[in-house]
């Protein structure tokens, strides 16, 4: 069945609800005409182009314009980003250069000297020119807004709180080095890291008090691999929750919920993010331990139900479920969060190549089905 006979079939966008007040009666746990689903995650063009009906030439084109078109005929109440491919001939969101690999530009020296000269948290933050940088992630917002119609455009804040990942910038063997054996450089880098990300928080905030994003942000960052955190859980709850939960103050303060982005193993620090203000999670993978099942043995800090964006994995179900047994998993998750879980239907992560654009159509279809 083509998606436009799934759209007549179930009169889809005749919802009692629009995806505002899905998604924004979902985050207060009130009751909703549906589970209200989220996207913005494709990088395949071409399953971009079937649901469509363009041609890939017209993708490239304008990628984003169609993307966003894509995420309107499967009528999405919200999307997350808009995931498009680094060049044609790939279809990942990142390539060589958006991650820094262990052969650093930078000497273990450098990246001393890099920590010493540069301001203290308490610099960074009276230097913050609120109104200027307001003014650019406002237009950024309202730009995309444009496209999105009656979906909601809630872009992810990646470092929004805090920021731990400097491997980013120094590579890996002069972070993990400086991680353990430069504690005082550490600390300083974890302190800047938390006055960029507080100063971050208090941009999304200001759009939630004005009604232009909803009251739900996705962010965090990868700082576990498949086993674990990549540094100590204790030294991350001596120095690196602290200055999350700072972070996460001025979205607190307008009512928005935190919701924590969960590659690798995120359990021996889960409780940590709770106490830090996180009140959701994004994602999970269920190779590694994180699944929906022990997520949802947690609470809010305040003892209210978690926000879920997700489950729906894209290594071990997705990619290898028939339809039928993609929409018996979303049936078995919306079950599962019943009571138990403020759910909005997303994926753990991006959606390549193989995953069929079946499966997709199944995931969305089942929704309509409940």
């Amino acid at each position: 069945m083509y998606w436009a006979d799934i759209v007549k079939k179930y009169n889809i966008g005749r919802q009692f609800m629009n995806s505002w007040e899905r998604l924004e009666r979902t985050f207060s746990s009130q009751v909703t005409d549906r589970t209200p689903v989220l996207g913005g995650w494709i990088t395949c063009p071409d399953h971009i182009c079937k649901i469509t009906g363009v041609d890939i030439e017209t993708y490239w084109e304008n990628p984003r314009k169609v993307s966003v078109d894509a995420y309107l005929k499967l009528h999405m109440d919200g999307i997350i980003d808009i995931a498009i491919p680094k060049t044609r001939d790939d279809f990942r969101t990142v390539d060589i250069n958006s991650y820094a690999h262990a052969e650093s530009d930078m000497s273990l020296d450098d990246v001393l000297q890099w920590i010493e000269k540069s301001p203290s948290a308490s610099e960074i933050e009276e230097t913050f020119d609120f109104e200027a940088e307001y003014l650019k992630y406002k237009a950024g917002l309202m730009e995309v807004k444009a496209l999105c119609g009656d979906m909601v455009y809630m872009p992810a804040s990646w470092g929004a709180g805090g920021n731990l990942s400097w491997y980013n910038n120094f590579g890996y063997e002069n972070y993990f080095i400086v991680m353990g054996a430069y504690p005082e450089h550490a600390r300083k880098l974890i302190e800047i890291g938390g006055a960029e990300g507080y100063c971050k928080s208090r941009l999304a905030a200001q759009a939630v008090s004005e009604g232009l994003y909803p009251h739900a942000l996705l962010l965090g960052e990868d700082i576990c691999s498949q086993q674990g955190p990549m540094v100590s859980p204790d030294f991350l709850k001596e120095v690196y929750g602290p200055v999350l939960k700072r972070g996460l103050e001025p979205l607190l303060a307008v009512g928005c919920h935190p919701v924590w982005h969960s590659d690798g193993n995120i359990r021996p620090i889960m409780d940590m993010l709770i106490d830090c203000g996180i009140q959701g999670f994004q994602g999970f993978q269920p190779e590694c331990g994180m699944t929906l099942e022990y997520v949802l043995q947690h609470r809010t800090k305040e003892g209210e139900p978690l926000i879920i964006f997700g489950p729906m994995a894209v290594t071990t179900e997705l990619p290898v479920f028939t339809p039928a047994e993609v929409k018996k998993r979303v049936n078995e998750v919306i079950r599962l969060c019943h009571g138990n879980a403020r759910l909005v239907l997303f994926t753990s992560n991006t959606i390549n190549p193989d995953v069929p654009l079946e499966n997709i159509y199944a995931m969305y279809e089942a929704i309509w089905e409940n």
